[in-house]
């Protein structure tokens, strides 16, 4: 199991060194000279090119391509993204609060998407066909087909404005997280559960099910071996889900005034504000990466034939 893990590991460098050179390519082919944005967000009267040749020696953007992107590497590998064009701050003064933000808001939600997904697939695979199964079937349709803003707009006039029990933006308190959460779990646990049910119907047919009721084992340690082996499946879009809701926070953030790295890189956006950004992306691919190796060592440790794969 140690050298499987070491391989996976080791699959995913070379991945994330691609990875991190395509964000500084496509970074600096932007249109927009990062000298002239810097000039601009200090409010220089007047751009000349000297100012504009001086501000990009300042910043090593007079050196060559591959000596930029390798000191921009080297820095990134110990936490220094650099310094925001906006503020000056250090970009990871700014990041790193934001990002705990936004994966505090993405654990919890996940927690819950999991385990909605697990229950209503097992109630719905356990139920095929009957109106149980249809109705909730129905009704995830009906909750994922619904846009997360209108939902989160509709959730804050009636508990926020109406009834006054939430708070309406920011995370000042354990309730501020209710709205966000339910919006985000609604968006996806109707999405996931449908994965579980599949695999669980899938599985229903096999061999050993048939086996384990021939021995006379009980429904429910039958059915607890379908959903052991249904997990092998589910396991790793269970994983990516937690990277593609990090992802996917920026409207639910904007939505609620969460202080988070979606909202965070909307800002950066609409400044060009180029540090953060690249920040960002980096960060997210390398989260994509991170947790779709620890989906596969999940899956070998619960399946030992996956170790031959490699």
């Amino acid at each position: 199991m140690g050298s499987y893990m070491i391989k996976r590991i080791l699959l995913a460098l070379p991945l994330l060194l691609i990875i991190s050179f395509l964000t500084f390519v496509l970074i600096n082919l932007s249109p927009l000279d990062p000298a002239v944005v810097v000039l601009q967000a200090q409010d220089v009267p007047k751009i000349t090119d000297e100012l504009i040749e001086q501000t990009k020696a300042e910043l090593g953007m007079d050196k060559p391509f591959m000596v930029q992107y390798l000191n921009w590497l080297s820095a990134c590998l110990q936490l220094d993204f650099g310094d925001s064009y906006v503020t000056g701050k250090p970009v990871w003064s700014l990041i790193g609060p934001a990002f705990q933000n936004t994966l505090k808001l993405t654990l919890i939600s996940s927690v819950f998407i999991i385990l909605f997904s697990v229950i209503l697939g097992v109630i719905c695979a356990v139920r095929e066909g009957t109106l149980i199964d249809k109705s909730v079937r129905g009704f995830s349709f009906f909750l994922t087909s619904l846009p997360s803003y209108w939902l989160a707009a509709i959730m804050i006039w009636y508990f926020s404005v109406k009834l006054n029990w939430l708070p309406t933006s920011g995370m000042n308190s354990y309730k501020s997280y209710i709205l966000p959460v339910v919006v985000i779990t609604v968006s996806y646990a109707g999405i996931y559960f449908r994965n579980v049910r599949s695999s669980m119907l899938s599985n229903l047919n096999e061999d050993y099910v048939l086996y384990g009721r021939a021995c006379g084992l009980t429904e429910k340690k039958v059915t607890m071996h379908i959903l052991r082996n249904s997990l092998q499946v589910s396991i790793s879009i269970f994983c990516m889900a937690i990277p593609i809701i990090l992802g996917s926070t920026v409207v639910i953030e904007n939505v609620f005034a969460w202080p988070g790295l979606g909202r965070l890189t909307v800002k950066s956006i609409l400044n060009r504000d180029f540090p953060i950004i690249q920040a960002y992306v980096l960060i997210l691919a390398v989260t994509f990466v991170l947790f779709n190796t620890i989906s596969d060592i999940i899956n070998a440790v619960m399946n030992p034939r996956l170790r031959k794969d490699i």
